[in-house]
């Protein structure tokens, strides 16, 4: 008996030593996240910059687009600038455009002067964009850029988005590896591990501006497809990086009761806990101030609606009518109070991954504990998000402790991460094809309401997760369909214009897609990436 006592004590030592050291490493993150914030914010943004100008600049439309100024690079210091403009700004004649333009550089858009060669073919303009949309990291940033440095190379979307996006950039790298291009596919993201190391979060975008939310949290999945290049050594690489994205989510966690929220994260009812999209700002959006602050007029509470909009921009989709409240407007905006079914799949994966990484270091207690953490938030995700009425995974609404009615793309995202039970599967998979499919793929929400997010426009990252998760449950004619039908449009488009798009109208392909802040934009990362994934694995035959 002596000896199994030994054994057992000795499992209990290991066990305790383990558990104290995670507790410390979870520790450190926690303290870190206040270093992180500071970090954050002693980047000024450009209204902190220009007082006074920035809001004349933005209000009186100096330019079309409201991120144009926020992008622009000074010519002389900020308080220089500010000063001739209080000096000058009442004096007869003054032209603030004038003034403006003066002392700022204006940013410039490779795809605005970038010509494409559409006789050369689709494969060969795809090949071209990686070089037009790449950037390299200059030796410095030029003082008071709105830009924050990276170290490595990476891609930008293309158009207006100067900058690399968060969520855009997987499914651009998607398009990396079928061009076999590893070494960028890596460049980007040892950045987003920089970012992560540097402000203990990824910004929705590499701009002072940006450093206020996050965006939908694939940094997991980019390190799965680095590692399906390197092996399970990547994993150990960005284990580190991993960890804090998984601090910055959950922070705030462990003082919560059933039923309360704060910041990211929110526990339920029944104590589980899941996350939600959120802002640290209550002010407009710089880079759309004039839009913010015409949404608030006559607003009850302005800086609530500034917050929801904020998190809506966190989430991607900006905008839809799926934060929206029973009125249907962007004034009705409410996206903190509903938990969204898609954000809890990326952190689920998020967590598996961490549980992978400990096992392939042979630390099989750390890959238990993780992997509880994530069989947890798949139950979860099942117990108040599957709408048994809709037959369909929709967001889950905190204040009416119900699943939201309102069905959108985002619940097909338990199916590509394997949440959904089969049976739920074969009930989306028929939603999708009575209600969603159309002549160009599948619009993002059944509700025409003028939004971007809305019908009847589709967006190429939501067709990709989409295919996936059918393919992964076996409906693979739908899933051939989609494809098809996706890879179609693209082509056509690109034939008439010498453009692949941000987002396309797939009710109506002969007409251009719609809403938004801004005009459509062409380049572009993310339908480069998931069309070229596409062309190289739509091989079966397609049902008509």
């Amino acid at each position: 008996m002596r000896p199994a006592r030994r054994v057992t004590n000795f499992r209990a030592t290991i066990t305790r030593s383990f558990q104290l050291l995670l507790m410390r490493n979870l520790l450190l993150l926690w303290l870190g996240i206040l270093g992180w914030q500071a970090a954050a914010q002693a980047q000024p943004t450009p209204r902190q910059l220009y007082p006074g100008l920035f809001e004349a600049v933005q209000l009186g439309r100096v330019f079309a687009d409201n991120k144009t100024f926020v992008d622009m690079v000074p010519l002389a210091s900020p308080a220089r600038i500010v000063a001739d403009y209080e000096q000058q700004r009442r004096q007869p004649g003054f032209d603030l455009g004038r003034f403006t333009k003066a002392r700022f550089r204006l940013p410039v858009a490779d795809t605005a002067t970038y010509r494409s060669n559409v006789a050369a073919g689709l494969r060969a303009h795809l090949d071209t964009l990686w070089r037009v949309l790449e950037r390299r990291p200059p030796d410095s940033v030029a003082r008071y850029s709105s830009l924050l440095p990276l170290p490595r190379p990476y891609l930008v979307p293309g158009g207006r988005f100067r900058e690399v996006y968060y969520w855009d950039s997987y499914f651009t790298m998607l398009g990396l590896r079928e061009a076999r291009r590893p070494a960028l596919l890596r460049s980007m993201t040892d950045n987003f591990a920089f970012l992560l190391t540097r402000y203990g979060f990824i910004p929705n975008g590499n701009r002072t501006y940006y450093l206020t939310r996050s965006q939908p949290p694939f940094f997991a999945l980019m390190v799965q497809l680095l590692a399906q290049e390197q092996g399970d050594s990547v994993l150990r690489r960005y284990q580190p990086a991993l960890l804090r994205e998984y601090a910055y989510w959950m922070a705030g966690a462990d003082s919560l009761a059933p039923g309360a929220a704060t910041r990211r994260v929110v526990r339920l009812p029944g104590g589980e806990l899941l996350n939600r999209y959120w802002d640290t700002s209550t002010e407009p959006r710089e880079e759309s101030y004039a839009e913010d602050v015409a949404a608030a007029r006559g607003h009850a509470n302005p800086a609530l609606l500034y917050r929801n909009i904020r998190a809506a921009a966190a989430s991607g989709w900006d905008f839809s009518t799926r934060w929206f409240g029973p009125a249907g407007t962007l004034a009705s905006i409410r996206t903190t109070e509903l938990v969204p079914v898609d954000l809890n799949c990326l952190l689920l994966t998020l967590e598996q991954t961490l549980a992978r990484a400990y096992t392939a270091q042979q630390q099989p207690a750390a890959a238990r504990t993780w992997q509880l953490k994530a069989d947890k938030r798949q139950a979860a995700i099942r117990r108040y998000c599957w709408n048994e009425t809709a037959g369909w995974y929709t967001d889950y609404d905190l204040p009416q402790r119900r699943p939201a009615a309102i069905r959108t793309l985002a619940g097909v995202f338990p199916l590509a991460f394997g949440v959904a039970t089969p049976a739920q599967a074969k009930r989306v998979a028929a939603g999708l094809k009575a209600d969603f499919l159309k002549d160009g793929g599948l619009i993002t929400t059944l509700n025409a309401s003028g939004q971007q997010w809305d019908a009847p426009n589709a967006w190429a990252p939501l067709q990709y997760l989409a295919i996936q998760g059918l393919a992964r449950y076996q409906h693979q004619v739908l899933a051939d369909t989609i494809a098809h039908r996706w890879v179609r449009l693209n082509t056509r488009v690109f034939r008439q214009t010498g453009k692949l798009l941000e987002k396309y109208n797939v009710q109506n392909t002969s007409l251009p897609a719609g809403g938004g802040e801004y005009p459509l934009q062409d380049g572009f990362g993310w339908t480069n990436g998931v069309l070229l994934y596409l062309l190289n694995h739509e091989t079966r035959p397609v049902r008509r």
